[in-house]
């Protein structure tokens, strides 16, 4: 167990970054699984600069590597152009 008010402190930072880069990261998954679902071209094309700024905001964080967000980002805008 911590003993130091400072590591108290960083305890309780640690879990709170944790739970929300879970939150975030969830829930763009969620939309990239929603993304490819999809049917309609028009519906699919409105919901893919969505999906694309939230991949971009994880990459800018760390949350995703910057080429795996660059693969992700490529793969979805294929799949919209092929529907």
């Amino acid at each position: 167990m911590a003993h130091h008010q400072s590591a108290k402190k960083r305890i309780r930072q640690t879990e709170k970054r944790r739970i929300r880069n879970r939150y975030y990261k969830k829930s763009t998954r969620t939309a990239i699984k929603n993304l490819r679902s999809i049917t309609e071209k028009k519906e699919a094309e409105a919901f893919l600069p969505k999906v694309v700024s939230m991949i971009d905001r994880l990459a800018k964080k760390n949350q995703f590597h910057k080429n795996k967000a660059a693969n992700l980002k490529s793969s979805l805008a294929a799949f919209v152009n092929n529907l």
